[in-house]
């Protein structure tokens, strides 16, 4: 009789969706990009990958047997090795890429109280606290195919770029953000299976678009808008870990809140700032802002939306 009685945190509704079932659809989504990651840069991008993996689930493990509590099954560390990956230049040494992927799991998610407390996505805190440690490994993108400066790098110093490799994914990038083709091919798939919706991708690209309108100096020009959109980490994390269940707003209201604020940061870093990305970032500081979102979009409680006369 007591079992009928078990309290477990909210939410309370009950699907025959788990956690596990979730992480392995992001898995299989990610494949598209990993896999032409690794056609394009070749086998070392394979030893990234494997390195962050192993990583992360190497850390959770060890983490778990300390808190006498397994959690490797739900693959939540797996999908934040291989999204890690997919946002470290080839060249990265292994041992950052390990670095990285402990920081992940230890720092940002385990030390919060593990998967559905950390504040912010763990994959891009960790890309970012690589980028603030080893600027010059993270930024460092000659490799055996590609010896030039990136698109986006290659963009914002007025120089033209070949808009075709760039959704191809024939170019210089991180090792799973250059194929935008392998990405929405992805994201197609987590949106007909339901995992995400088009509220925060499709806010975040949009309000980027109109923001790049109107203060990138290029107005509507179709070339330089497919280039913005295509190059660097935009379309990756726009639907792979803006989002995120954990650190995006739960409020439908939120959401579009949420996208629309990654979407000004973005553009703000990119034609602004001093580099030619931003989407790590800008991610990241919409996460911290998440709190003030939920707060500002809740709903008013059924009964008492009116006002006393």
């Amino acid at each position: 009789m007591a079992d009928l009685f078990k309290v477990s945190s909210n939410p309370h509704i009950r699907t025959g969706t788990t956690t596990s079932s979730i992480m392995l659809s992001v898995v299989i989504a990610l494949m598209p990009a990993a896999g032409f990651g690794i056609y394009n840069f070749g086998i070392r991008a394979l030893w990234v990958i494997l390195t962050t993996i192993g990583a992360t689930v190497l850390s959770e493990f060890l983490f778990g047997l300390y808190r006498k509590k397994c959690t490797i099954t739900d693959l939540s560390a797996v999908v934040t090795g291989l999204l890690l990956a997919l946002n470290l230049p080839v060249n990265i040494p292994l041992w950052m890429a390990a670095l990285g992927g402990v920081f992940a799991m230890i720092v940002v998610k385990l030390l919060f109280g593990g998967l559905g407390q950390n504040f912010m996505n763990p994959a891009l805190a960790a890309r970012c606290f690589l980028l603030i440690s080893f600027p010059k490994e993270m930024t460092d993108f000659v490799c055996d195919a590609y010896t030039g400066a990136t698109p986006l790098a290659a963009l914002k110093a007025g120089e033209t770029v070949n808009v075709r490799n760039m959704i191809l994914g024939t170019t210089s990038g991180t090792i799973g953000e250059t194929s935008m083709i392998a990405i929405v091919i992805g994201a197609c798939f987590l949106l007909l299976i339901g995992v995400i919706d088009l509220r925060v991708p499709g806010s975040y690209i949009v309000s980027f678009l109109v923001f790049v309108m109107l203060f990138g100096g290029h107005g509507a020009d179709p070339a330089y808008l497919s280039a913005q959109l295509a190059g660097g980490g935009l379309m990756l994390g726009a639907f792979f870990m803006a989002t995120d269940y954990v650190t995006r707003p739960i409020t439908v209201k939120g959401q579009y809140v949420f996208g629309i604020l990654l979407g000004i940061l973005t553009g703000i870093f990119r034609i602004f700032g001093p580099g030619s990305e931003g989407v790590s970032y800008a991610i990241i500081l919409g996460n911290l802002l998440v709190p003030l979102i939920e707060k500002v979009t809740k709903p008013v409680a059924f009964g008492k939306g009116g006002k006393r006369k």
